[in-house]
């Protein structure tokens, strides 16, 4: 089992979701969160005064799958995500040890 946790831009994430719905993923989770990488933020203007943003909003999604369907949920948020431009986000994989179905109890890979 694996966790794939993608950082990609806020306006993608139906793209996202629609991509990894095709591919039969059926839960995922999604989280608002502010960072930077090569982007390194802009500089605005508010009021007459310029400020600068350090951290921009992303969209961070975590979907857990089996080992066998890594290969294409990686390529899917790779497809959907891609705009050819700085700061389209990255996707990190990391294996899980458990999982656990709170409601029935299920555990393993039964549990996804």
């Amino acid at each position: 089992m694996k966790l794939v946790t993608a950082v990609v831009k806020p306006f993608k994430l139906d793209d996202v979701r629609a991509e990894l719905s095709d591919i039969g993923i059926q839960g995922m989770t999604v989280t608002e969160v502010k960072g930077f990488g090569r982007q390194k933020g802009h500089t605005e203007l508010y009021r007459g005064a310029e400020y600068t943003v350090d951290f921009l909003p992303k969209i961070k999604v975590e979907v857990a799958v089996k080992a066998e369907l890594l290969d294409s949920v990686v390529e899917a948020i790779s497809k959907a995500a891609n705009t050819g431009k700085v700061g389209d986000g990255k996707i990190f994989v990391t294996s899980l040890e458990q999982v656990t179905r709170i409601r029935t109890g299920e555990s393993g890979p039964d549990a996804l």
